[in-house]
């Protein structure tokens, strides 16, 4: 199967494309680039009826696809150019490609002029949602997972995980590209980014072939800024916040770019103190467990990102890019566990721990692409990416047992861990355009190997003496393989666009558990090959009017660290255990939206998961408990979803969000209870513009009683935030103030069961802050060449 897939895909690529019509050129005036208000037109030459729009590439190459025989007309026209109209251009039987054409300037124009085109604060598009960061006054100050929280239809629940249209294993992507990290790593990762740093946010539901089948619920690309000025431009922008403690931050961009290269630079960082609480309150064994802990940490942040981009000629550009994360965190925990018999009102005991950590981590990229373009529809992108990973993390823990009055201290029992954590990455990835059919074929290929070790280190303190305890240490090192092809195709038919593809990925990995624990499972040996169509349709009934069907399914593999069977103490009580036997959970999407007017979009989805698996707590003796990966049950999730962007007002501006949704988990695991839960999810925005410049933003979200990650049955939460930007000095030093969840209300409530366990538990941080940013914007701003910020950027977030 696997070598007949790849025969059809060679074969693909060398089919003949002689039966579509394509007319093709490029622009040769050097002040014309891909950030002009330049307009493209093809008209039929007798009748002058517009048929076709164009945009220019990166090097003014333009292209009309799926031409049918007949006259035409090509018009091309723009602010500070004088009008090109053409001859009249005759397909019959072949493709056209024109001669360069030669834009001429305006002599009496003014010498500098700028168009700009607002971008909304949310865009809906066909095959995904994007949420604009720098339009959004209210993001100011916050980090990329506090962005997250506001992005429309992304709920993030409280152990950090990401929701949409009611389903978990959500993949992220920075700049196009998959995060190597996941879990607590991740969360970490992306509380070090600055919303400084982000341009904006993407939310595609349903990708196709082209993306990586991983995440379930689809993919949130996280895209940073890269000033796309000419010239030589800046920004520089402080920030100060307070909640229970303060926090500051502060960044510099710098971009310069020619005719021939591009070169950019931004480096970030964040000094803050962060305040967390979490309370549980657990019954086990007819004894209750009252748990209730705080945290205080400090993270000293710092992000560089660098890189080149180098234009050969009109076809030929080659780019290397350079991104790097340094943090430095410290954190203190303080819990204290009241141990209560059934049938007593007082406790028996009362347990006090302590939590010291640091840890130590960069996060390093490097990437070389390569794009080739031309004017017959051929395209070709090629990226060598290398990353590493490394987290150096020491935690101390002492624990003191005293009596119920707190009186007497019983025992005591303290230990330390070292758990250092590398992970390596080397991948290549391909992909390949042509015209095919009178549509457009994509094929493509990606490998990638991940390393990664683990170390787990356990230290007994007796009498103020560290001593490793080898019996409660190990190693685990994961190794992971994924190999992958695919193809895309998609034709346009009158008012039908068909898009279909596939796409195979092979994957092989190895975990090896090096410990003097007996264990059965030290070998974990995977080596599976998956196929991941997908598919959608289009109709445009009329102007107003567009509907669309899509198809896809895709995979959720477990991380390195849940299949790692050996016991880790996070407390005196509890611990956590890998699973070597978790397998892959599977996702089927369907999904039906139909645009009003290219703003109101209503969609209804349903999807089916198999083998979900969930982080369960689960009894052990009588008074432990140990936390673990399982696969406990198949998932149905309906979604209704509304999306309407209006404007009430000229000087009034909103964006409405709505998400309802009906999830089920049958169980397939005894000890796990089936749940059904409706859910509904509101986000709106409003952007009103007062006089003198100052704008002012109301926000919010609001997410029903839901279920997290298949096991809390949480309550209601939400947020309100309110927002104020002046800008000052020729908009050059831009002012905002904002004040974020304004009522407290986002901290989570929630009860847990599986088997005889059951647990209560509430949690939060301070998200009721205040925050003060200041940003100006320094260099050339005197370009001569007309420029436009449009809402239309690269699929891939390629750089």
């Amino acid at each position: 199967m696997k070598s007949s897939l790849i025969a059809f895909l060679i074969a693909f690529n060398f089919c003949s494309y002689a039966q579509s019509f394509n007319i093709s050129g490029s622009i040769s005036n050097k002040g014309i680039s891909t950030e002009n208000f330049v307009t493209i037109t093809l008209s039929d030459f007798k009748t002058q009826k517009l048929v076709k729009l164009a945009t220019q590439s990166q090097d003014g190459i333009f292209e009309f696809t799926n031409i049918p025989i007949g006259s035409y007309q090509l018009k091309i026209s723009g602010l500070g150019f004088e009008e090109y109209v053409s001859a009249e251009i005759i397909v019959f039987d072949k493709n056209i490609m024109l001669e360069s054409i030669n834009i001429k300037t305006k002599q009496n124009q003014l010498a500098e002029v700028q168009v700009v085109v607002k971008k909304p604060i949310i865009e809906v598009f066909a095959d995904k949602t994007v949420f604009n960061v720098q339009n959004t006054i209210s993001a100011a100050g916050l980090t990329a997972m506090e962005l997250l929280r506001k992005a429309p239809g992304v709920i993030v629940d409280n152990n950090d995980n990401l929701v949409v249209e009611g389903k978990t294993g959500v993949q992220i992507y920075i700049d196009g590209k998959p995060s190597i990290l996941s879990g607590a790593d991740l969360s970490n990762y992306l509380k070090t980014i600055q919303s400084s740093d982000v341009d904006s946010i993407e939310i595609i539901t349903q990708p196709s072939s082209k993306y990586e089948a991983a995440g379930n619920a689809g993919i949130v690309n996280i895209k940073l800024k890269k000033d796309k000025r000419f010239g030589t431009n800046g920004t520089a922008a402080v920030g100060y916040a307070i909640g229970t403690f303060a926090k500051y931050n502060s960044s510099i961009t710098l971009n310069s770019r020619g005719k021939k290269t591009n070169v950019f630079a931004t480096y970030s960082n964040r000094f803050d103190n962060n305040f967390s609480f979490i309370n549980l309150n657990r019954t086990q064994s007819n004894t209750v467990f009252d748990s209730r802990t705080t945290t205080k940490s400090n993270n000293n942040a710092n992000n560089i990102k660098a890189g080149r981009d180098y234009f050969a000629n009109k076809k030929n550009t080659f780019g290397f890019v350079f991104n790097g994360n340094f943090n430095n965190s410290f954190g203190n925990g303080q819990t204290r566990t009241p141990i209560v018999p059934n049938g007593n009102t007082s406790p028996s005991q009362v347990l006090k721990a302590q939590s010291n950590s640091q840890a130590t981590s960069y996060n390093v990229q490097s990437n070389l692409n390569y794009r080739f373009v031309d004017t017959l529809g051929h395209t070709v992108s090629a990226d060598l990416d290398y990353g590493k990973y490394q987290n150096i993390r020491t935690n101390s823990q002492p624990n003191q047992y005293f009596n119920g009055s707190e009186m007497v201290l019983l025992s005591e029992v303290n230990y330390k861990m070292n758990t250092p954590i590398n992970i390596d990455i080397l991948s290549f990835k391909a992909d390949y355009e042509q015209n095919f059919m009178s549509g457009k074929i994509g094929l493509g290929m990606k490998t990638s190997v991940v390393n990664t070790d683990n170390t787990f280190d356990f230290f007994d303190v007796i009498n103020n003496s560290t001593i490793q305890n080898f019996t409660r240490s190990n190693n685990f090192q994961f190794s992971e393989n994924i190999n992958a092809l695919y193809f895309n195709f998609n034709k346009k038919i009158k008012k039908f666009n068909f898009q279909a593809g596939l796409r195979a990925e092979q994957t092989v990995s190895t975990g090896e558990l090096n410990s003097t624990q007996v264990n059965l499972n030290n070998t974990v040996k995977r080596n599976y090959t998956d196929y991941f169509p997908s598919a959608g349709i289009t109709y445009n009934l009329d102007q107003n009017n567009t509907w669309q069907a899509n198809y896809s399914r895709r995979i959720e593999r477990p991380s390195y660290q849940s299949l790692n069977p050996f016991e880790m103490q996070l407390d005196e009580l509890s611990f956590q255990r890998g699973n070597p036997f978790l397998q892959p959970q599977y996702t089927q999407n369907f999904k039906v939206a139909h645009t009003y007017k290219y703003t109101l979009t209503t969609s209804i989805s349903y999807s089916f998961i198999s083998d979900f698996f969930a982080q369960i707590t689960q009894a052990e003796g009588a008074n432990r408990n140990f936390i673990m990966q399982k696969n406990v049950a198949n998932q149905e999730v309906w979604n209704l979803g509304v999306s309407y962007p209006f404007s009430p007002a000229k000087w009034w501006e909103v964006y409405m969000n709505a998400q309802a949704s009906n999830s089920s988990y049958k169980g397939n695991d005894a000890n796990f209870v089936s749940i059904t839960q409706n859910n509904f999810n509101l986000y709106g925005q409003n952007t009103f513009s007062l006089p003198k410049k100052i704008k002012l933003e109301v926000s919010g979200w609001f997410s029903s009683p839901s279920v997290w990650g298949g096991t809390y049955r949480t309550k209601s939460l939400g947020s309100l935030d309110l927002a104020v930007q002046k800008k000052v000095w020729k908009d050059k030093i831009n002012v905002r103030m904002a004040v974020s969840d304004v009522f407290f209300t986002s901290p989570w409530r929630g009860d847990f069961t599986f088997g005889e366990l059951s647990i209560r538990g509430n949690g939060g941080f301070e998200s009721r802050q205040f925050r003060l940013n200041l940003s100006y914007i320094f260099g050339n701003s005197n370009v001569k060449a007309t420029q436009r910020k449009t809402g239309v950027d690269d699929e891939n977030g390629r750089i």
